[in-house]
């Protein structure tokens, strides 16, 4: 959960690179894919247990070095692409560190305890009839 916190510019990383694909001359001759990087062990705005979330729910996307890599190339300029990937990022993090509500447990209702029973009634009734008379 963020909150109020912001990640710092410095400590981001864009890189922008040729898109992939279909795309003709556009995706061919300009790079406005964006490559985030953030150095998730080096940033200072999280403690250790929130690092350790984070490293967990990101490990597929964890290099070596620590940095958190991700990528947008589903709009058509940089600036865009950037917007996207950082939008991103704050939302892995947000649904990283917010924590899950706990299930309180209900009873089921006098209606679908009935209606079960009457479907077992009935699946019974259905194999008996399968039955050999002797």
């Amino acid at each position: 959960m963020l909150g109020n916190r912001k990640i710092p510019e410095n400590e981001i990383r864009l890189v922008y690179v040729r898109s992939s694909g279909a795309g003709g001359q556009n995706v061919n001759k300009v790079s406005t894919k964006a490559q985030l990087h953030w150095d998730l062990m080096g940033s200072a705005i999280f403690d250790a247990s929130e690092k350790a979330k984070l490293r967990a729910a990101f490990k597929n996307r964890l290099t070596n070095e620590g940095e958190i890599v991700l990528t947008s190339s589903e709009q058509r300029t940089q600036a865009q692409n950037r917007e996207t990937a950082l939008e991103k990022l704050y939302r892995l993090i947000d649904h990283t560190l917010t924590p899950q509500a706990k299930r309180i447990p209900t009873r089921p209702t006098w209606a679908s305890q009935l209606r079960k029973r009457d479907s077992k009634e009935r699946r019974t009734n259905t194999k008996r009839l399968r039955k050999n008379i002797v």
